[in-house]
């Protein structure tokens, strides 16, 4: 991979990384401590304005980045639409407050938008009995779970604005206009579901969130509204597919680190690692283990407490695809916890 930028956008700053494409960044409070966003220029005799690709969280601090980067390098002009690559909080929070305030569309597949709504609207004060009952299924350290079943849960609605009615839906092999480009429009999946990436047809950028990543690997978890999923077999199908349309001259704007050259390698790369990773933890399987007894040969390395939990959720992840391959075999103990065991 070659990354073309060695900077990266200040706050309230932006980078332009193309013609007429800026990419800007907002905070986040976590170990990855940072989205992507872009803006894209709208500039027509008719008018003159901006399509973003993903807003960051709804926070204090967010509302005012976004503020001080559409009175500078925004030029004060109006944002005509919002496109969300997928219903994640880090990309979506902001949408909401966008079309209230600023009246601008907001562009998305189906899945997320309706997603994005539903997990807004679903506010607990506490965990659910699914929620801990999955944990604890999982082999979750029991006083991790403890602690969790005694705390309030994350709510998306915490960081995420109020998304009123009405968007316009992105689909499968659609092609959109953005300015000066035609964008073909590719779903992916794994990481989340209908998630979309927007490719150029009149040049080489490649505009694809958080499904192809640079330096790490998308997350591939598995939760308690889905139990049974299968989030690595759908991410590798995708990345499978998305290679088809990959060359090495595509710039690719993800959702997090650096833009970069070498898309192919990338994907190949991807796709390989994990399945390594899942040629490993078949391996260790030869006695039976719980999900939160997998870290090592899936991570090779110490996870520390900030990371447990999607390390927790993507080590189911990996299980069930091994399960949906007919390579491991599973059995509940009598406390509930699931034990997996190579075939």
């Amino acid at each position: 991979m070659k990354f073309p930028n060695k900077d990266t956008p200040k706050t309230g700053k932006a980078i332009e990384v193309a013609n007429d494409i800026l990419w800007m960044r907002l905070p986040l409070p976590m170990a990855l401590d940072h989205v992507n966003v872009y803006a894209i220029r709208e500039k027509t005799e008719e008018c003159d304005g901006w399509t973003l690709i993903d807003t960051g969280f709804d926070t204090k601090k967010s509302r005012s980045i976004w503020e001080e980067l559409l009175k500078g390098p925004l030029l004060d002009l109006p944002i005509k639409r919002v496109i969300v690559t997928h219903h994640h909080p880090d990309h979506v929070g902001l949408a909401g407050w966008f079309q209230s305030k600023y009246a601008s569309e907001i562009w998305a597949s189906r899945t997320t938008w309706l997603f994005a709504r539903m997990m807004t609207l679903d506010r607990n004060e506490k965990p659910s009995k699914e929620t801990l009952n999955f944990y604890k299924s999982a082999g979750m350290d029991k006083e991790i779970l403890e602690q969790r079943s005694k705390s309030a849960p994350f709510n998306f609605s915490d960081v995420v604005a109020p998304i009123p009615l009405g968007f316009r839906r992105l689909q499968q092999d659609e092609t959109i206009r953005i300015g000066k480009r035609s964008w073909k429009i590719h779903m992916g999946n794994g990481h989340s579901p209908e998630h979309s990436t927007l490719w150029s047809i009149d040049d080489d950028i490649v505009i694809a969130g958080d499904q192809i990543l640079p330096s790490i690997s998308p997350n591939l978890g598995v939760y308690a509204t889905e139990p049974e999923a299968d989030p690595v077999g759908e991410w590798l199908e995708s990345c499978e597919r998305l290679l088809l349309e990959a060359n090495n001259d595509q710039l690719v704007l993800p959702g997090h680190k650096l833009p970069f050259y070498g898309l192919p390698n990338r994907l190949t790369q991807l796709i390989e690692n994990h399945h390594e990773a899942l040629e490993r933890l078949s391996n260790f399987l030869i006695t039976p283990k719980t999900a939160a007894q997998c870290f090592e040969p899936l991570y090779r390395r110490k996870i520390n407490s900030s990371e447990y939990g999607l390390a927790l959720v993507e080590s189911v992840g990996h299980l069930n695809h091994l399960l949906k391959e007919k390579k491991v075999i599973r059995e509940k103990t009598i406390e509930g916890i699931w034990l997996w065991k190579k075939i």
